[in-house]
């Protein structure tokens, strides 16, 4: 599936150096949501990680002249540097499985010359359910208006899509 390009090349190069580098992460939140039509805006992009620190992901971003700041007391885990602005660490997903198993469910959407993996919108609503946040139920009508359209768009009814 290819999405909208609401990225920098900058950007673009950073998720194309995660992908050369085989790092396992996946996009969520609300930037995932986008990317699969629905009418989210955000600003930031959430990046899940299987772990942290991981070398290939070091030499992601050594590639594109960024690096990982690990969290302390006060500050959670951080990406810097080139292209790196837009894109926060998640270390925890609310309401979901284990990053293995999301990650196997996930949908693969094309940014550029890249394809990158986004937690499907089920997942994202099921998420933004358990957080039960004002602000994640609030999108809740949008996501599942858009999750219908696809299902009925596709004619599925796997609960992933």
């Amino acid at each position: 599936m290819d999405a909208p390009q609401p990225f920098s090349d900058r950007e673009i190069a950073f998720l194309e150096a995660l992908v050369a580098e085989g790092v396992d992460f996946l996009v969520v939140g609300l930037a995932a949501a986008a990317l699969q039509g629905a009418p989210a805006v955000t600003q930031d992009v959430d990046l899940w990680f299987r772990t942290l620190p991981d070398p290939r992901l070091m030499r992601a971003l050594t590639a594109v002249g960024a690096s990982y700041l690990p969290p302390t007391a006060s500050t959670p885990p951080l990406l810097v540097g080139a292209g790196t602005e837009l894109f926060d660490v998640v270390v925890h997903v609310h309401g979901l499985d284990t990053f293995a198993e999301e990650a196997g469910r996930a949908a693969r959407i094309r940014l550029g010359r890249v394809e990158v993996p986004v937690l499907p919108l089920a997942r994202i609503i099921a998420s933004k359910k358990a957080t039960g946040r004002p602000k994640d139920l609030s999108i809740l009508p949008a996501l599942e208006d858009t999750l219908r359209a696809h299902r009925h768009t596709a004619g599925s009814d796997d609960p992933a899509h």
